[in-house]
């Protein structure tokens, strides 16, 4: 993983082939796991990716109390890669990606109505909150301990929603939200931009906070999505991510635990019995965190590890490494493939750490898109985020927002098979 690759960004065959490259120079499970690839069957073509847009319900926007119409757009480029996009949440709902036998597959989980969305997605409990299945998190991604933090010399608290702590954003984070939305179109991409006003005081969180997010899908099967913040009137903390749980065999397969994951990082940030971060910055070595050469996700979640026992699985952030792979000035964050199917993921972003979360709390209660029940490990996550907590660990890289500056962050999910 500690390789100098400097992607180029000339075609789709040379950006897949590096990842090829990259996986070849790993031994051990991965050369079981899947057939060394050296072509792309990304296939060439030209015509520009479309947006089209229809009516998916309407729904009680929190911030105004009023009954808002809320749109899917669909994303699609010439290889039939299709992305849907919701105004409501700015949630992917699904990501339409071919395997290698050409058959598509919706690889991320997710619900078939707006009704699902807004009652099971993340409805505002106390405990634990929901899946958060594909949503936009905001303001504050991952936990904060007892909802509380301090900034400028004045506490925040904010609402507790998981096991004593603050969980992406509070009981109505942006998940729950209606965004306003337009199209972009770019050389070679198309997509949507959405936009959310936090209001001063939302959720606790101080200052007015402007996010949009945009989400353009090129040829090369890449998924970008890029992050634009500003906040007026005073400082907040801002930790965004997007929440799809991935399952490259299709939504509807069943456990992914077979699929082979690596993660760019040699370190991780244990926590304590509420899943509050230590502060520790541990070694993965040794230990059934070290995704540093392929693992399946199956392989060693079922260890003796008391961090395993506390979190029933994966659900920790990995603190990235700076060195290894880049493409387009993003580091390399985590790979995953199906050896069934050939589908691959390659993640890149700019943001310090990635949260692998194996869908751990998926209890059979929920069904998905494709009338599916979803139960532990049909799904996982990779969030790319600045670390859990940091408001309250002067040691993590900050996450204070201030008037007058901007956040911009970029994280690419990058398909073939």
């Amino acid at each position: 993983m500690h390789i100098a690759l400097k992607r180029p960004s000339a075609s789709s065959a040379v950006r897949i082939g590096t990842v090829a490259a990259l996986a070849l120079g790993t031994v051990g499970i991965l050369g079981m796991a899947r057939a060394p690839a050296t072509t792309s069957q990304v296939r060439q073509c030209s015509s520009s990716p479309t947006v089209s847009r229809a009516p998916f319900g309407k729904t009680i926007e929190p911030y105004t109390g009023k009954l808002t119409q809320v749109y899917r757009y669909t994303l699609t480029n010439c290889n039939r890669m299709q992305v849907r996009l919701l105004t409501f949440g700015g949630i992917q709902q699904s990501i339409m990606v071919p395997g290698r036998n050409g058959k598509l597959a919706d690889v991320i989980l997710g619900f078939k109505t707006l009704k699902d969305y807004v009652t099971e997605d993340s409805p505002p409990v106390t405990a634990n909150g929901g899946p958060y299945f594909g949503e936009n998190i905001g303001r504050y991604g991952n936990r904060i301990a007892k909802g509380t933090f301090t900034l400028d010399g004045v506490t925040y608290h904010v609402p507790i929603n998981n096991n004593g702590n603050s969980l992406h954003g509070g009981l109505i984070g942006f998940g729950d939200h209606i965004y306003a939305a337009k199209e972009v179109h770019s050389a070679g991409s198309a997509g949507v931009a959405m936009t959310i006003v936090s209001p001063n005081g939302d959720q606790g969180y101080p200052g007015t906070l402007t996010e949009t997010v945009t989400f353009t899908l090129n040829n090369s099967n890449e998924l970008k999505m890029h992050y634009h913040a500003t906040v007026a009137g005073k400082a907040t903390v801002v930790n965004f991510t997007n929440h799809d749980y991935f399952n490259l065999a299709g939504e509807s397969s069943g456990s992914a635990y077979n699929q082979v994951v690596q993660i760019n990082a040699n370190r991780y940030t244990p926590t304590d019995k509420t899943q509050i971060p230590t502060g520790v910055l541990a070694p993965v070595k040794g230990t059934p965190f070290d995704f540093t050469t392929p693992h399946t996700i199956g392989s060693r979640i079922n260890q003796d590890n008391a961090q395993l026992l506390i979190a029933q699985g994966y659900d920790h952030n990995w603190v990235l490494n700076k060195s290894g792979p880049t493409m387009d000035g993003l580091r390399l964050a985590s790979h995953a493939w199906d050896p069934a199917s050939g589908r691959e993921l390659t993640v890149w972003t700019d943001q310090p750490g990635v949260q692998f979360y194996s869908g751990n709390f998926l209890t059979g209660t929920l069904v998905g898109i494709s009338n599916h029940i979803y139960r532990q490990s049909d799904g996982y996550t990779f969030e790319t985020q600045h670390f859990p907590n940091s408001p309250n660990q002067p040691n993590f890289p900050s996450t204070v927002l201030n008037p007058g500056q901007a956040f911009n962050s970029t994280t690419i999910y990058q398909f073939s098979s």
